[in-house]
Parts: structure tokens; C-alpha cells; sequence
């Protein structure tokens, strides 16, 4: 009776392993076979897989309201363009002031920009601010305020020679023939090159301070005078001003027609 016991006892067991063997899902042989008996809503460790741009932080995601990358992207061309308008810009000198606090020391920057259209216009700022950037678009702000018109002969060179000063700063300007180039240095240089001289003579006497310079060229600047304007300040025609040289009455009119300003 014992013994009867015992082997039934056995095979009941025997059968239930058997059974729980064949419970047991399959082993993939090839890692494709996995990937494609995985479920695609979990990751490779089983847990779920958040979905791309739902979250603040994902990569679809941002948070200028659906815009996205593109949104910043126009608005920096849209900036450029506006910066990108034919003016030219010059940076002639940054001064670096210190302030003695409880704390240290304290920085600012001074900036001297001129600015000009390359065709008779320019103009010269200044600003200041804690950092160079700040400091240069402040100056080059102020100094397209406050732009001059500046009569040129042929558009390269200036009508006649001229004086200027400011300070202890003097400076000397003389129209050139073709092919002169700019004889300027330092700050007077820059502002011919803005304004879209191509040929003069300069020269400066009695400092090298780039602020009393720039103030004295444009002192000589705004004391230049076009045959046009005066021939109608003054009522005539402006062959009869230029045919008061020695030059011939067609010589005269040629010249004249040549003078835009």
C-alpha cells in the first residue's frame, strides 16, 4: 500500500513540472525575433517608453508656444536684416575706466564709433556701458542721430580745402587728384572711409587725442561748400562761377553739368 502511494505521489509531480515547462514563453534565437516579440510602448529594460514632445524637457518639445527652433532662427535674420541697411561702421577707440568700490574694482567702457553711407553722409557717437558690446551699439545708436551731409566733387574727392579745429586739435583737408587714395591716420582716416572719400590729403597738428580729432575733421566737414550751392545762395548759374578760373565758356558748362552737388 506504501509503495502504491509513492509512485502516484511521483507522477503527480512529474506531471505538473511537465506542465509548467510548457507554460514558459519561447526564447528568441535572433535579436530581431526579440525586437519583434517586444511590445513597442516599453524600452529595452521592460519599462514604458516616454514619447517624444510631450514633456517641457523633450526634444519635440519647447517653450515659446509650439514655434520652436524656427521661431528663434527668423527672428535673428529678421535682425540682421535690420542691422545689415548700408551703413558702414567704424570703431576708432574703446577706453577702459575703473571705479574703486567697497567690494574691488568696478569696470566701464567708453566706445567711439563713426558711422557713414559710403555716399556724402557720416556721423560719430559715443557710449558707455559695463561691457564692449553694450558700450559700441549705444555709441553707433547716438552716432546715426546725428549724421552730416558732406558735398563731394566727382563723388571720390572733397570741392575745396579746408580747416578745422577743436580743443588743441588742428586738422588740415585738401582735395586730391584720382589715384591719391586716403594720406589719413588714425580716427581721420575712418571717418573718410565712412563718409566714401577715395582721395584727400590730411594732416593733424597739435594732438592725438582720437575725440579732438574726430570733432575737429567734422568742423572742416561742415565748412564744405558745392559750386551748386552757391551759385544759388548767391543767384547765378554755375558755369559762371566756374568760368570765372580762365576757363572757356564750354569748358564751364562741361564742368557744370559734371557737378551733382
Amino acid at each position: 500500500m506504501m509503495a502504491d502511494e509513492n509512485k502516484n505521489e511521483e507522477a503527480v509531480t512529474a506531471e505538473t513540472e511537465t506542465a509548467v515547462t510548457n507554460e514558459q514563453p519561447a526564447i528568441a534565437d535572433t535579436p530581431s525575433e526579440a525586437a519583434a516579440n517586444q511590445d513597442p510602448a516599453q524600452g529595452a529594460e521592460g519599462q514604458p517608453q516616454q514619447r517624444e514632445g510631450r514633456g517641457r524637457g523633450g526634444r519635440g518639445g519647447n517653450r515659446d508656444g509650439g514655434r520652436g527652433r524656427g521661431g528663434r532662427d527668423n527672428r535673428r535674420n529678421n535682425r540682421r536684416e535690420e542691422e545689415d541697411d548700408g551703413i558702414i561702421e567704424k570703431l576708432v577707440h574703446i577706453n577702459r575706466v575703473s571705479k574703486t568700490v567697497k567690494g574691488g574694482k568696478r569696470f566701464g567702457f567708453a566706445a567711439l564709433v563713426v558711422v557713414g553711407d559710403g555716399s556724402g553722409r557720416v556721423g560719430f557717437g559715443k557710449g558707455k556701458a559695463r561691457e564692449v558690446p553694450e558700450a559700441i551699439q549705444k555709441a553707433s545708436a547716438a552716432a546715426r542721430k546725428k549724421m552730416i551731409r558732406v558735398p563731394l566733387k566727382e563723388g571720390r574727392t572733397l570741392h575745396h580745402d579746408g580747416n578745422g579745429r577743436f580743443g588743441a586739435g588742428k586738422v588740415t583737408v585738401r582735395t586730391a587728384p584720382p589715384g591719391t587714395g586716403i594720406i589719413a591716420g588714425g580716427p581721420m582716416r575712418a571717418v573718410f572711409e565712412s563718409l566714401g572719400v577715395a582721395d584727400v590729403v590730411t594732416k593733424s597738428v597739435g594732438t592725438s587725442n582720437p575725440y579732438n580729432m574726430i570733432r575737429a575733421t567734422f568742423d572742416a566737414l561742415t565748412d564744405q561748400t558745392s559750386p551748386k550751392s552757391v551759385a544759388q545762395r548767391r543767384g547765378k548759374k554755375v558755369a559762371d562761377l566756374l568760368g570765372r578760373g580762365g576757363a572757356s565758356e564750354a569748358e564751364a558748362e562741361a564742368d557744370a553739368a559734371a557737378v551733382v552737388e
